[in-house]
C-alpha cells in the first residue's frame, strides 16, 4: 500500500494516508481480524490522491455493513451524534443517560446560581459524593473543534459554581468537579491548559481511555440517528419527541411518529435490538 498517498480531513488539513487509523476504527466497531483485513485491502486498492477521510468513512461503512449490519451500525458513531443537531440539546440527553447508567441522578438545563451570577448548566450528574457540571459543546459540522476560549469559559464557570452550595433533592451539595464535553475534537491549546487546571476535558477519541466512544459503548446507549433504516427527516421526528435513544424506540413511537409499514417497523425494531 502507498503510505504517501494524501488524503483531506475534515478540517480541510492534508495528510498521508496511515492505514493503522482505518484499522483502529474498524477494530472498535467490533470487526474481526479478517474482516478488518478485507476492508483495509479493499479500499487501499481505491485510494486516490486528495481523496476525503468521509469517502474513505464512506467505503468502509458500505463494506462493513455488506458483511455485519450491526457492526456497521456502530462504526457509524460519530456521523450519527453529528445529526442530532441542529440543536445541543440531545446530545445533552444523550449525556445525562450515559451518566444514569453510571448510577448517578441527572438534570438537563438547570439554572443555577454561582458566586457571582446565575449559569444555565447544561447536565448536573450528582451522587452521594459527588455533584459534577457539565458543559455540553455540540457541533454539528465535520472537523470543528472546541478549542481554548472554551475551556477558559467553561473553567470560570465551574470556579464561580464550586463558590456556592446548590440545592438538589432539598439538600446543600457542593460542586465537586467541572466537566467540558464535545462530539468533536479539542485543540491543542485546549488540552494543555486543561491539564494544566486540573480540567476534564471528554471529546472524541480524546482521552485515549474514558473517551465519549467510550463512554456511549459501555452504556450501551445509542443515538436513533445510529440507525440505517430511517431517514433524517423520520430521525428529526422521533428526536422532537423526546426519542433521542434506540431504546426509547418502540412499535408505539414509531406510529406516534407517522413511521408506519409493517416491514419497515419491524426492520426498524430489528436495528433497535441489535445496538440495545
Amino acid at each position: 500500500m502507498d503510505t504517501k498517498i494524501e488524503i483531506v480531513k475534515n478540517d480541510g488539513t492534508v495528510e498521508f494516508f496511515d492505514v493503522r487509523k482505518l484499522e483502529q476504527s474498524l477494530r472498535r466497531s467490533g470487526a474481526h481480524k479478517e474482516l478488518v483485513e478485507k476492508i483495509v485491502d479493499k479500499i487501499s486498492t481505491l485510494l486516490k490522491d486528495q481523496m476525503s477521510t468521509k469517502e474513505i468513512y464512506q467505503m468502509a461503512f458500505k463494506l462493513l455493513h455488506e458483511d455485519s449490519k450491526s457492526t456497521a451500525l456502530r462504526y457509524s458513531l460519530k456521523k450519527a451524534l453529528m445529526d442530532l443537531g441542529p440543536t445541543g440539546f440531545p446530545f445533552e440527553k444523550l449525556l445525562a443517560e450515559i451518566f444514569k447508567t453510571r448510577g448517578y441522578k441527572t438534570k438537563v438545563g438547570e439554572l443555577i446560581m454561582g458566586g457571582c451570577v446565575e449559569h444555565e448548566v447544561d447536565v448536573v450528574a450528582y451522587n452521594e459524593k459527588e455533584v459534577i457540571v457539565v458543559e455540553a459543546k455540540f457541533h454539528n459540522m465535520l472537523g470543528t473543534k472546541s478549542d481554548l476560549k472554551d475551556t477558559l469559559y467553561v473553567k470560570a464557570r465551574i470556579d464561580d459554581l464550586k463558590d456556592r452550595p446548590i440545592v438538589l433533592d432539598g439538600v446543600k451539595r457542593q460542586v465537586t468537579d467541572g466537566w467540558l464535553v464535545t462530539n468533536t475534537k479539542f485543540s491543542h491549546s485546549a488540552q494543555k491548559y486543561a491539564a494544566c487546571q486540573g480540567m476534564k476535558l471528554i471529546g472524541w477519541s480524546y482521552p485515549e481511555k474514558g473517551n465519549l466512544q467510550d463512554m456511549i459503548e459501555s452504556s450501551s446507549i445509542h443515538p436513533v440517528t445510529c440507525l440505517t433504516s430511517i431517514n433524517h427527516s423520520e430521525e428529526q421526528l422521533l428526536i422532537e419527541q423526546g426519542n433521542i435513544l434506540c431504546h426509547n424506540v418502540t412499535e408505539e413511537s414509531l406510529k406516534k411518529a407517522g413511521i408506519g409499514g409493517k416491514e419497515k417497523v419491524d426492520t426498524i425494531l430489528s436495528e433497535v435490538k441489535v445496538l440495545c
